[in-house]
């Protein structure tokens, strides 16, 4: 790995801002937390008067600020008035909350569906074209960390708790629907939730199906969503020395207006749906780990259980967030790794292991069968299944994609685009579909070959403890579920913490520790607030509403992304 100190090279022109002062950095700030770095060698900056931190509110009295005025305090105070609303109006705003996730899928559906179709073709594009020789950091960055560290960090931070949580139960559950075939109610529309027509008794075609539309929601889509993102927080930070903010990635689109009202919206909106993304997340995993330890221990699945493990894993969270890049979300996310890497191996070696390592390769044929069906935006019949699930998984990714984005960004500096896009791209690609085959693969075995239906009855956060019955060390490789639930989260949580606070401090990437414990802190309450206010309705309601704007920005970036890079030496 890579020194990690940002050190850097004479650059064509210095900017005006934090990449240049290096030596300014406080000895007292974490280890991943200095300056960005100027440019290497011959590239396109973007000159402008902005200084980072012009528009800061900087003071140190018992606790030290440095805090963008507008962004950070439309956000908290938003962020802060939306969590103690929700817990005075628990029971009034449960059916809101559904209605408003179902009013957004349904009728957005399609959107959402485009809008993932083309960040897709994008990256693709990128890949094959002359673009992809651009080097994020200019012609002579090398990259800041080891592939090892660095695939690590993109995987845990990622996805690490939905492959948890959905890991067993979204196979499980397509193959289910698409074994039950269509349904119609009076109306004539559809009642069922099989993905395309389903494979109404047959049972090798509803394997084939139920992985391809699992596979379809984990794959190229939501890798895609991350690396635009992260793609256009390299360009502009890294070659064009503009600040590690959202709204860098518009100054194509604005130029210095960015650093006005439409880049406080811009970078409000991250935060906004960052925050919700990562509640949405924090209650997903403490159901599960709430439903492991009661299947484990017999311990209560009450809210107030769920509410304590929320505290719990918001408080390691602090402990990471306060020790920084390296030694907290670094460190956690190898060990995350290694555990998700012991407990594939153990399932794949006590599993089906042949159809597991057959599967892989069939899977990702059927994979790419079915993707354009599962794909298309328009004219679906099967709207249960395109609004319930593909809708709601796209823009739970796009509410994700700020702080994934940027914290990939954070760790990428050196890689030449083609590089980056395969990376980022391809490779968790491929690692997804090995994991949804190995645990969910298993799962369907167990019910097929063996008549195991307690997998498939159980409710979602317990069928990956159900299909573990039936391994040899069911408590221990359940109690490492857990674990890895609660860290995967941890990891999320503290790299998220860390990118919020970059974009409310006006991109400074190297602001005071207070601040990431206030916004890691807010993770947890809110996801405390939606849990009490609805439940995971209401968690997916705020994932899938944030999301919905946050997509119109990304589709601005896509357009900027392709005149930056057009406009770098090659």
């Amino acid at each position: 790995m890579h020194d990690n100190s940002f050190g850097c090279a004479e650059a064509r022109s210095c900017g005006r801002h934090e990449l240049s002062q290096e030596k300014e950095t406080p000895q007292t700030e974490p280890e991943g937390a200095a300056a960005i770095p100027v440019p290497e060698g011959d590239t396109e900056i973007i000159e402008t008067d902005y200084e980072i931190g012009q528009d800061n509110y900087a003071k140190s009295w018992e606790v030290e600020l440095d805090i963008h005025q507008v962004v950070f305090t439309v956000s908290a105070v938003g962020i802060v008035a939306f969590t103690f609303l929700t817990m005075a109006y628990q029971s009034a705003l449960e059916p809101a909350f559904v209605g408003l996730r179902d009013w957004l899928t349904y009728n957005l559906n399609w959107f959402f569906l485009l809008s993932g179709n083309i960040f897709v073709l994008l990256c693709l594009f990128l890949i094959v074209s002359p673009l992809g020789k651009v080097r994020l950091g200019g012609p002579e960055a090398s990259p800041d960390y080891g592939y090892m560290g660095w695939f690590a960090m993109l995987f845990a931070a990622g996805m690490g708790i939905g492959l948890m949580f959905y890991g067993v139960s979204e196979p499980m559950s397509h193959f289910s629907t698409a074994m039950g075939g269509v349904t119609v109610g009076e109306d004539g529309m559809r009642t069922d939730w099989a993905p395309l027509g389903g494979a109404e008794g047959n049972t090798q075609e509803a394997v084939r199906l139920g992985m391809a539309a699992t596979i379809f929601h984990w794959g190229l889509h939501p890798w895609a969503i991350y690396a635009v993102v992260a793609l256009a927080l390299s360009l502009f930070a890294y070659n064009k020395g503009l600040p590690l903010t959202l709204r860098s990635c518009f100054y194509p689109l604005f130029g210095d207006r960015v650093w006005g009202w439409p880049g406080h919206i811009i970078d409000i909106l991250a935060i906004f749906s960052t925050i919700f993304g990562l509640a949405t997340s924090l209650g997903i995993g403490a159901q599960q780990a709430g439903a492991g330890l009661n299947f484990l221990f017999g311990l209560p699945t009450t809210n107030l259980a769920l509410i304590t493990l929320i505290i719990v894993i918001t408080a390691i969270a602090l402990v990471s967030v306060v020790a920084g890049l390296d030694a907290g979300v670094k460190r956690l996310s190898e060990i995350n790794i290694v555990l998700a890497a012991i407990l594939l191996v153990f399932v794949i070696a006590f599993g089906p292991t042949l159809a597991i390592l057959g599967g892989f390769f069939t899977n990702l044929l059927a994979y790419g069968e079915y993707l354009p069906a599962l794909s298309m935006p328009f004219g679906r019949e099967d709207a249960n299944f395109a609004s319930g699930w593909t809708a709601f998984y796209w823009a739970w990714w796009i509410s994700w994609s700020p702080f994934v984005g940027m914290f990939i960004a954070r760790v990428s500096r050196g890689r030449t685009v083609r590089e980056f896009l395969i990376a980022v791209l391809i490779v968790p690609t491929v690692l997804s579909v090995l994991w949804m085959t190995a645990l969910g693969g298993t799962a369907i075995s167990q019910v097929v070959n063996e008549g195991f239906t307690q997998v498939q009855d159980a409710a979602l956060e317990l069928k990956l403890f159900e299909m573990l019955t039936q391994l040899p060390l069911t408590g221990i490789t359940s109690f490492v579920g857990i674990i890895l639930v609660v860290v995967f989260f941890v990891t999320s949580s503290d790299s998220g913490s860390l990118v919020i606070d970059t974009i409310a401090a006006g991109g400074k990437v190297n602001a005071p520790t207070p601040q990431r414990v206030f916004w890691a802190s807010f993770e947890g309450l809110v996801a405390i607030a939606l849990l009490l206010g609805g439940g995971l309705a209401a968690l997916q309601a705020m994932a899938v509403s944030t999301g919905l704007p946050f997509t119109i920005v990304l589709l601005g970036a896509c357009y900027a992304i392709v005149r930056g890079l057009m406009s770098e030496p090659r």
